[in-house]
């Protein structure tokens, strides 16, 4: 009987795994794209994609058109999902799949009016981009048409699943449009200041407090960054020069880039390449590279206004106008649609109300479009460079450039609003008064006056997100400018040599010493002499005795001083506001502001000037919340067990019995925010790029989890294990070692 009954269940869990081998392999092996053999779409004539051993597509057409129609059909092989994820985000439309729980998301989208904004830059389009932008699209609707009921998995899961929709220009623009917003709203830490403002008035100095803790050209804690540089070939051992580029965002899977190399007769660039939108955004060409980093110029304002919102009508310079109001319906799942009534003035959309008070938001996005890539592609030199980016609207960014001839150079590109009463500037990092009319923006800084160096005598050009413009810049530049620490640690590495290869390179995009923490770390062992000093500040101190800085996953020491570095900013900022004991602010003041507070210690600031003992208070509270996390004794602490990275996947994060298919996660990091290697819980390096000129072969590009976003593919996360330690891949150029090719001959 006994044995009867486990034959029974032996059967049973039998034909469970081998229904659940036929669902994996219906659901997510089945939909594999094909990589090889031949292929019949509908090009001008025959053309190839190979793939190199990560997976990354080389196309090779006889024309332009044939190669983004190609690079728009590789694309949606590799990422159709979350190219349709994407601009379902940007557009305010994810609710339409996954139902009420979006439904918060894409009200922020509707009230941007992203939709309507890209319908608008599409008027915009240069004809050549319009092609572009066209083959590329229909690329992406011949894979999506011809792989009816074979989509990657994410169509098809239980309660989410539905079909795509064709491709559309205007979607692409959605795609560009959430990188613009992604780099340059600033509408949260705007509201947060003010707030903070508003508190600070009772008490003594605290608006000035604030002032100086969020000043305005600088912003707050963190914001997205990244690293590029170039050297001439004086610094390097070929003579020739090389760039470098790690764009930091943050991250996820699929990974926000897509490497891909294009070669026709007109031209030939490799690099990466955002899914949904044609061409590549930084890499080289036959001639020329370069890499950027956000310039994180102020380029969007609040404005308070008075407004009523029954009837749209509202004050501005002394008379009343009407506001137009847009109505939308968000589709939402298995539910009804929900409507949505936005007053749009004369500053843009309403995107918050609060006490009555009505925000709009002025954001440069909704005045222009300019795609430079077509033409980058193309350019051979630095004029011809200049003259591509010249026609950039944004996100404004700083263009790192190098070339054949042995040039490097930098470019800011991107429009600037140019903020002026008359010949004053004002200050646009609260919000505005909208009904004044005195706050008005007057025009964009003309591309002339953008910051822009070609062949310093120091053979070196390195951005970091640092404010790049010179104290005589005629016009008012506020934004979100980094701390000089990445970019000072970039500039040592490079002059610590003085000859510099690949290799070098690769490293220095792997650097995790903070001069911060090393600065906080001698505080802290200066606290430990003094007599209140309790045994956990002594044994901190004995643990920081000697640390070079290096913030290490496997180390004790980031994590004391990261600690602390948090009780003293959040203590800062309430104590300016007289804010509830244990009160978390919303925004942080950046390291720089607390290091130089600590270092010259001004009357005011704390109780009594006392500013050892406020140290030492926040240095105990520090310690206490670390041995709370990870114990005793804190010898044994280790920064990446508070620094983890989780991986996880929009939808695979839901199926718990697979979701190890979908994620990685959790992962202990090294690196910090003030690192070369910036590396935060919520963001870090997207990307890592290094061009050799000597030959574009020696050239490394590597992404965070792989080529693929098909769970099922081998690419879908093998460039992990490389990315984590630093490793890089080879950016194949003349020499493509092909795992698989698929011919495309035309025909329908």
């Amino acid at each position: 009987m006994l044995t009867q009954l486990v034959r029974t269940v032996n059967a049973v869990l039998a034909l469970v795994v081998v229904l659940a081998a036929i669902a994996i392999y219906w659901l997510a092996v089945r939909p594999l794209p094909q990589t090889s053999g031949r292929l019949a779409a509908p090009i001008h004539a025959k053309g190839f994609i190979r793939r190199d051993g990560r997976g990354n597509p080389h196309i090779e057409a006889s024309s332009w058109q044939d190669a983004l129609f190609l690079q728009g059909y590789a694309t949606a092989q590799d990422r159709l999902w979350q190219m349709d994820s994407l601009r379902r985000f940007a557009a305010g439309e994810l609710a339409e799949v996954f139902g009420p729980g979006a439904l918060a998301v894409d009200q922020r989208s509707r009230r941007m009016r992203m939709r309507a904004l890209a319908e608008a830059d599409l008027l915009r389009l240069r004809p050549i981009d319009r092609e572009a932008f066209s083959q590329y699209a229909r690329g992406v609707n011949y894979y999506i048409d011809t792989h009816r009921g074979d989509y990657p998995l994410e169509f098809s899961l239980p309660g989410h699943a539905y079909d795509p929709r064709s491709w559309s220009l205007t979607d692409s623009m959605l795609i560009g449009l959430i990188m613009f917003r992604d780099l340059t709203d600033n509408s949260e830490y705007e509201w947060s200041k003010s707030a903070l403002l508003s508190r600070a008035g009772a008490v003594h100095d605290g608006p000035a407090k604030i002032q100086f803790l969020f000043p305005s050209p600088e912003g707050q804690a963190l914001s997205p960054g990244s690293n590029a540089w170039a050297i001439s070939g004086a610094h390097t051992v070929t003579g020739k020069p090389m760039l470098a580029n790690d764009m930091h965002l943050s991250y996820g899977v699929p990974s926000t880039w897509h490497l891909v190399h294009l070669k026709t007769p007109e031209f030939e660039v490799a690099g990466t390449a955002l899914p949904g939108v044609p061409f590549v955004i930084t890499g080289h060409n036959r001639q020329i590279a370069w890499g950027v980093t956000n310039l994180g110029t102020d380029v969007m304002d609040l404005y308070v206004e008075q407004l009523d919102e029954r009837t749209g009508r509202y004050q501005f310079a002394g008379h009343v106008e009407q506001a137009q109001l847009d109505r939308q319906f968000i589709g939402v799942r298995d539910s009804k649609p929900v409507q949505m009534d936005i007053w749009v003035t004369r500053h843009g959309p309403v995107v918050l109300t609060d006490k009555g008070r009505s925000y709009t938001m002025r954001w440069a996005a909704a005045d222009g479009f300019g795609f430079p890539f077509p033409d980058l592609a193309r350019a051979q030199d630095w004029n011809g460079f200049r003259q591509a980016v010249s026609i950039f609207w944004g996100p404004g960014q700083n263009f790192v450039y190098a070339d054949r001839a042995g040039n490097i150079g930098y470019q800011a590109a991107g429009r600037i609003p140019i903020r002026a009463n008359g010949s004053t500037a004002f200050t646009s990092d609260t919000p505005l008064d909208g009904a004044a009319g005195n706050s008005e923006w007057t025009g964009y800084v003309p591309f002339e006056q953008m910051p822009s160096v070609f062949n310093p005598p120091s053979g070196i050009i390195a951005t970091a997100n640092q404010n790049p413009y010179a104290p005589d810049f005629p016009f008012a530049a506020p934004g979100r400018y980094d701390d000089a620490y990445r970019v000072n640690q970039i500039r040592s590495r490079l002059l610590a040599k003085s000859k510099l290869q690949v290799s070098d390179l690769q490293a220095i995009q792997k650097d995790v010493y903070s001069a911060y923490d090393l600065f906080l770390a001698r505080q802290i062992t200066r606290l430990a002499t003094f007599k209140d000093a309790d045994n956990s500040v002594r044994e901190a101190a004995q643990v920081l005795k000697g640390w070079n800085g290096q913030m290490d996953a496997n180390l004790a020491a980031p994590l004391i001083c990261e600690l602390f570095s948090n009780e003293l900013r959040s203590g800062l900022v309430a104590g300016s506001i007289a804010a509830n004991s244990g009160e978390k602010p919303s925004i942080l003041p950046r390291p720089s502001r607390v290091q130089e507070l600590l270092r010259t210690r001004p009357q005011g600031w704390v109780e009594g000037n006392d500013w050892d003992r406020m140290l030492l208070r926040n240095l105990t509270r520090a310690l206490a919340s670390g041995r709370k996390e990870q114990g005793s004794p804190i010898a044994k602490w280790k920064w990446g067990q508070f620094l983890q990275w989780n991986f996880e996947h929009p939808v695979g994060k839901q199926l718990p019995l697979v979701s190890g298919f979908f994620d990685i996660s959790p992962v202990p990091m090294s690196g910090s925010g003030t690192t070369v290697k910036q590396t935060t819980r919520t963001l870090g390096p997207s990307e890592r790029l290094v061009v050799d000129f000597s030959n574009f072969d020696n050239s490394t590009l590597s992404i965070p989890v792989g080529e693929s976003g098909m769970v099922a593919s081998k690419h879908y996360k093998d460039q992990w294990p490389n990315y984590y330690v630093g490793k890089s891949f080879p950016m194949e150029w003349n020499k493509v070692s092909a795992t698989e090719v698929l011919e495309v001959q035309p025909g329908k």
